[in-house]
């Protein structure tokens, strides 16, 4: 690409907003050209304003950066957003009327009928969706919305799956860590020596988002996978890396020596496979008993790929399997970043 594209970030002084920062600053498509972040923040230059919450310093191009207003004003007409939800609800409509392309990490469109809910691996063809979007909402600009990070850690072995043999249901229970409530997160006295058997709102989106990213898109939507779910998330004592447990019952039977073959043998859709950030495994088979686990394969394809192990026969359901994926990097900025890429690769997105 002869000239990066200028892009911007919203909300950028949060924890989701530094990770995006970390993955943009040198990517070679992509140029970071504007910040925003609260009335705190709005004003002074990046640095001073940012409480950083990663390894060493803020880029020293990005810390000189004058923080802007979260307002549709921005030059920049690519935007990653880190909004929290409420914020997100509110104001990412406004950009996108106001002819802003927004990949979003939060919660609020997910499930609208027209906004691609999107992982390149699981189902890049949903971006058919957007004219659909701008022509229903009268909108110049689109949203498109990445996965719950819970929901991204089992989905593309479920997806998998489902197109082999096809899944009735799924039982899905995950083990999320602690990055996953944001800065500061949890209470350490709630957290340590403990596992919290709750997490608002995250069983909800487990049992409905699968079901649009493993849908069909035809005739200008998305017919949701027949399947159904029933999931309990558990926030545990864990920096990083969310972990799922899954049993699935199968529409056409499979033996767990079947569906290892068909893990260890996929392969990602050829448009996505030259992206600048696709890493060269983005899913990785463990054979070990005790694997997948979080420190050792939260960060396999640089916190991009998905980890999956424990393969077996299920005496209740027909196949079991656990997954893993790093939940602030797959499961939020990375998964966006990526996001744009394919879009780019579709001709979504164009240089200036």
């Amino acid at each position: 690409m002869e000239k990066k594209i200028p892009v911007g970030i919203l909300a950028a002084t949060g924890s989701v907003g530094q990770r995006f920062i970390q993955h943009l600053v040198d990517h070679p498509w992509f140029e970071i050209s504007a910040l925003t972040g609260s009335a705190r923040t709005a004003g002074r230059p990046y640095g001073e304003g940012v409480n950083w919450l990663l390894p060493g310093d803020p880029p020293a191009t990005v810390a000189k950066m004058i923080v802007q207003p979260t307002e549709p004003n921005l030059e920049p007409r690519v935007l990653f957003s880190a909004l929290p939800t409420a914020q997100a609800r509110e104001l990412e409509p406004k950009f996108a009327q106001a002819g802003y392309i927004v990949l979003t990490n939060a919660s609020p469109f997910r499930m609208d009928p027209c906004v691609p809910l999107l992982i390149p691996e699981v189902n890049p063809d949903h971006t058919a969706l957007i004219p659909r979007q701008k022509e229903a909402y009268g909108w110049d600009g689109w949203i498109v919305a990445n996965a719950n990070c819970s929901t991204t850690s089992i989905v593309l072995p479920l997806q998998i799956l489902h197109k082999r043999y096809g899944v009735e249901t799924a039982v899905v229970t995950t083990l999320q860590a602690i990055s996953g409530a944001g800065y500061p997160g949890v209470p350490s006295l709630d957290i340590m020596d403990n596992i919290v058997p709750y997490i608002g709102g995250e069983d909800g989106k487990l049992e409905t988002e699968p079901r649009k990213l493993c849908g069909t898109y035809a005739n200008g939507e998305i017919q949701m996978a027949p399947f159904k779910v029933s999931a309990q998330a558990n926030r545990v004592p864990v920096i990083d890396g969310h972990l799922g447990s899954v049993s699935v019952k199968l529409s056409q039977s499979a033996s767990a020596e079947e569906v290892i073959a068909l893990f260890k043998t996929w392969q990602p859709p050829d448009i996505i496979r030259d992206l600048p950030t696709m890493p060269d495994s983005v899913f990785i088979y463990r054979p070990e008993a005790n694997r997948p686990q979080p420190r050792l394969d939260r960060d396999a394809g640089n916190g991009l790929a998905w980890t999956v192990g424990g393969v077996r026969d299920c005496q209740v359901n027909d196949i079991r399997f656990l997954s893993i994926t790093h939940n602030t990097l797959r499961g939020a900025a990375s998964g966006s970043v990526l996001n744009a890429e394919l879009l780019v690769k579709q001709g979504l997105i164009k240089p200036a």
